[in-house]
């Protein structure tokens, strides 16, 4: 009896493997890259705009590729920069920038809106205007 159970358990894993029931790819990836520059010159640079500003859709998700170079000055835990959205830390908009590249996964908020993100390591001069936009609105 034993061995039937075990022979019939495998029918069952394969039926539901075959039918769909199973193991499953994951789905697409709906995940879009920024690529941002925390630049040695204390300013942020997002690829592709002429103005350091990402512009999102409510609850999009974002891969952000930040980027950094030495500014002046770095922190005790040899971050260079950081990339704040004080609004937002709660969701993950709080990122610690060390020189080289990063990349983080963040959730632009289910609202729209307008949201400063800043820089909150003291990097040198400069650093107070260190700053970008987050705009959030439907597309």
């Amino acid at each position: 009896m034993r061995g039937a159970y075990s022979c019939s358990s495998i029918f069952v894993v394969l039926f539901l493997i075959i039918a769909g029931g199973g193991a499953r790819l994951p789905a697409s990836d709906d995940t879009r890259l920024v690529e941002i520059v925390a630049d040695s010159d204390n300013r942020f640079h997002v690829i592709g705009e002429k103005t350091p500003v990402i512009h999102a859709r409510p609850g999009e998700r974002l891969r952000l590729r930040i980027t950094a170079h030495k500014g002046q000055e770095i922190a005790r835990d040899g971050a260079v920069h950081s990339l704040v959205v004080r609004k937002l830390r709660e969701q993950g908009w709080d990122l610690r920038l060390y020189e080289g590249t990063q990349e983080f996964t963040v959730n632009a908020p289910a609202s729209s809106g307008e949201f400063l993100a800043e820089c909150t390591v003291k990097c040198g001069p400069g650093h107070d205007d260190m700053r970008l936009k987050l705009l959030v609105k439907q597309q």
